[in-house]
């Protein structure tokens, strides 16, 4: 990771400021925030703006990254915590299902472990995702799948029973 001193202290900042704004309100998601590195989610071009409270391009998708207050409002209101299976629908470039992972299923072993299924439309997204998460270390916390999640979860996929839902992706309508 180049400059990864830098971007540990533009994280911090950023903690601190969504802390101050009250985005952020649990240890659980400041620890989330704090051990994720958004700048490994975001194409080379895009890093250098890793920590920019903003939305964020991912590449010739036409889609983006959410902006971390709006991720911090998500873990929030998802009252998260170890051992919760999660299903996301809208995988993006795998940021928020990482940070949901760190909590929902800590490294730390200690606690039972929860998973993340994310499941994705756009394959070219679900590669770089999974590419994400792999290069990180979340491939064993963080499960990506490519289908339509409006259509519910992808055909031939177990039908596990999940904790929590979100839908971080956009969509006409939802299909039952």
């Amino acid at each position: 990771m180049r400059d990864s001193l830098d971007f540990a202290s533009q994280r911090k900042r950023l903690v601190g400021n969504l802390q101050r704004e009250g985005s952020i309100k649990t240890n659980l998601v400041v620890n989330a925030f704090l051990n994720v590195p958004r700048e490994e989610f975001l194409p080379e071009e895009s890093r250098a703006h890793a920590y920019v409270d903003s939305p964020l391009p991912l590449g010739e998708s036409n889609q983006t990254i959410s902006a971390p207050h709006m991720s911090a409002i998500i873990l929030e209101e998802l009252d998260l915590r170890p051992g919760l299976n999660v299903l996301e629908v809208g995988t993006g470039s795998g940021y928020n299902a990482a940070l949901m992972a760190e909590i929902v299923s800590p490294a730390t072993g200690k606690e039972t472990a929860g998973k993340v299924l994310s499941v994705e439309i756009l394959p070219e997204l679900a590669e770089f995702a999974r590419s994400n998460l792999r290069r990180i270390g979340y491939s064993g916390r963080v499960e990506v799948v490519e289908g339509d999640g409006t259509l519910g979860y992808p055909e031939g996929s177990t039908d596990p029973i999940y904790d929590r839902v979100v839908v971080t992706a956009g969509a006409p309508d939802a299909k039952q």
